[in-house]
């Protein structure tokens, strides 16, 4: 490996561009070496100047694997001269002064808690124009709140990877808005926003499947709205962290937040559409269990309450989403999971013929498990053929929760391997990984 002393430094413009801070930050060295290219430097070139061989680097950039050892950690900042607390090290003995650029201050890698964090906010576009007059008004709260519509809709469409860096700028900026805030309209309007963009930062890192901080940011998402007392919305994020639980296989957690989620709503403005939406991640939770007949009693209450919704409902936006095909379909879903195929096969066919074309992500993940209970009712070649169109779908959408689903039923195929169907999927999603 090169003396640290005979290495250049890297353009300070790259050390301060947010996305490279965030990517520190998390220590991922996926996105850093891939950023570092920006400065001439390849593969080969960081695998020298960092002491690793080069397939070792592209293993890594591919995300096949990444580097946890703190020895190699402190070898990426002298051989790359990143400051160290960019990656939550001490000073590196080659820095003179600190590093050019806003930088993290904790000594861990993560986001850090409200409001004392120190991450640098990202281009924000329609959001400094307004904020360019006074410094607070009900325009600017109105920007804010189209531009995470934006996000959502984007997300849907590309998945969250590539906008986290903007979210995670804007969560910030309104935090140092809140300390700004005299007027406690304003101050609650803003506590709100910053609970939205956490939780949607805590979603593209569950959607990621990188799980301890899509938690850190949900919990920091539940702190914000419990400033202001929003139990409709630390409802929201305590069913985003049940569903996550599912996935983590702790399905006695997931009914526990389910439950939680219902409780937090009831009472204080839960509207009908909401209680069917926390009801299903209810049934969810206890379909994890393989719990018939409270999955059963809980889809239920779903469909009740969906019965129920009126057009004058004061429903708030986060909700908007649970439509008539998005209730079929999850019924579809947990029906899935507790392995009745029959059942579950013409739901999700049906609402995935109805949903948005543009939720490119949803009809990925839906496509799966429509291609996976046709697989439990034996229909390999239509499996295989849904299982293809779910496959062409995610490679638009950067969701490693839908790839891993795949994956999943690439395991599933493994007894019809020798079917042609199969051994296509499977040669597909092989290049797909690659």
């Amino acid at each position: 490996m090169s003396n640290p002393s005979e290495v250049p430094d890297l353009p300070a413009r790259l050390l301060s561009d947010p996305e490279m801070v965030a990517a520190c930050h998390e220590r991922d060295f996926a996105k850093v070496f891939v950023l570092v290219r920006r400065a001439g430097l390849y593969p080969a070139v960081i695998a020298q100047r960092i002491g690793q061989t080069p397939s070792r680097v592209g293993e890594v950039i591919s995300r096949k694997r990444t580097f946890r050892d703190m020895h190699v950690i402190e070898r990426i900042a002298d051989g790359l001269r990143i400051p160290g607390a960019m990656l939550g090290l001490a000073s590196r003995e080659w820095e003179v002064q600190p590093a050019t650029g806003p930088v993290p201050q904790q000594a861990t890698p993560g986001p850090a808690p409200m409001p004392t964090s120190t991450i640098p906010g990202t281009d924000l576009d329609s959001i400094l124009a307004v904020a360019t007059g006074p410094r607070l008004s009900p325009s600017t709260l109105r920007a804010l709140h189209s531009s995470i519509e934006d996000y959502w809709r984007r997300d849907d469409e590309h998945g969250g990877e590539v906008l986290r860096p903007a979210v995670v700028g804007q969560l910030r900026y309104v935090v140092e808005l809140i300390k700004d805030a005299a007027d406690d309209q304003y101050r609650r309007g803003l506590y709100g926003i910053a609970a939205e963009l956490a939780r949607l930062t805590g979603w593209t890192y569950f959607d990621a499947r990188q799980y301890s901080q899509a938690r850190t940011y949900f919990t920091e998402a539940l702190q914000l709205a419990k400033a202001v007392d929003e139990r409709r919305f630390m409802a929201n994020v305590l069913a985003c962290m049940s569903l996550q639980a599912t996935y983590e296989d702790r399905p006695a957690d997931a009914v526990a937040l389910s439950t939680a989620a219902q409780d937090a709503a009831r009472g204080h403005g839960g509207t009908p559409r909401v209680m069917s939406m926390l009801s299903m991640r209810e049934a969810f939770a206890h379909a994890s269990l393989n719990n018939r007949a409270a999955t059963h009693a809980a889809l239920a209450e779903a469909h009740r309450q969906f019965e129920q919704i009126s057009s004058g409902d004061p429903d708030p936006a986060w909700v908007a989403y649970f439509d008539e095909p998005k209730l079929i379909v999850d019924t579809g879903i947990a029906h899935g999971r507790l392995g009745d195929a029959r059942t579950a096969e013409p739901l999700i066919a049906d609402a995935l013929q109805r949903e948005d074309a543009r939720n490119q992500r949803g009809r990925a993940f839906h496509a799966y498990w429509l291609a996976a209970t046709q697989l439990q009712r034996g229909n390999v070649d239509q499996a295989c053929s849904t299982a293809a169109l779910a496959l062409e779908t995610a490679a638009s959408v950067g969701s490693e929760r839908v790839m891993g689903h795949l994956r999943d039923f690439q395991a599933q195929l493994t007894p019809y391997s020798r079917q042609p169907e199969a051994a296509t999927f499977q040669t597909r999603l092989r290049a797909a990984l690659q």
